[in-house]
């Protein structure tokens, strides 16, 4: 219901968010060209002192976003603004150049959450399950991503055998196999935009 109203709060107009008291930042992370010069091939401490002079008369609405060297101050960061909403850091080299996609010069550090369900259903083959249905102790049903490797795959398999029934189709979710007799597993959820619950692990009572 939060995401929901932050979403409504941003489509609402500007005069109508100023009159409310509805406070929108524009945060800037890189900066891609300077009027007549494409910059991704700088390295990134270069394109952080060109993104600070292009915004160096820039309204409080339009920021540079924090960034610090201090490992102290970061995980400052990293556990107090989780309050606010922000769900993680990202470490960059300072030597980096741009580049589109996943890199080896940065690391999202997410935080994340470990907590108890039971399996439900499996989708894909039941000898090979690729993902699981996992109901979760606050009500929600969830699947789980990404896909299983190929030992937990098996581990899924075997945990299960004798407790299958039918496939259905189940709401927002798709086509499962059932599990009649629902198996306890760990699973951790990841904050951000595209929420995701990863399998952790089996749990064997007793």
């Amino acid at each position: 219901m939060a995401v929901l109203k932050k979403l409504t709060d941003l489509l609402r107009s500007r005069a109508d968010r100023e009159r409310s008291r509805v406070p929108v930042y524009y945060i800037a992370f890189d900066i891609l060209a300077i009027p007549g010069t494409d910059v991704r091939g700088l390295p990134l401490w270069e394109r952080w002192e060109l993104l600070g002079a292009a915004l160096s008369d820039a309204e409080p609405t339009l920021q540079r976003v924090l960034a610090t060297l201090d490992e102290g101050i970061a995980y400052l960061w990293f556990r107090e603004m989780r309050a606010v909403g922000v769900e993680g850091i990202v470490a960059k080299a300072l030597s980096s150049t741009y580049q589109a996609g996943e890199t080896w010069a940065w690391r999202k550090i997410r935080h994340s959450d470990t907590r108890d369900g039971r399996i439900i259903g499996l989708f894909g083959p039941v000898e090979r399950p690729q993902g699981l249905l996992v109901a979760l102790s606050d009500g929600r049903t969830v699947k789980t991503s990404p896909r299983l490797t190929g030992m937990q795959a098996r581990q899924v398999a075997e945990s299960v055998r004798g407790l299958l029934s039918v496939q259905t189709e189940y709401p927002d979710h798709g086509r499962v196999t059932v599990v009649i007799e629902p198996v306890l597993v760990e699973v951790r959820e990841t904050a951000g935009r595209h929420e995701t619950v990863k399998f952790v692990r089996i749990r064997f009572e007793g």
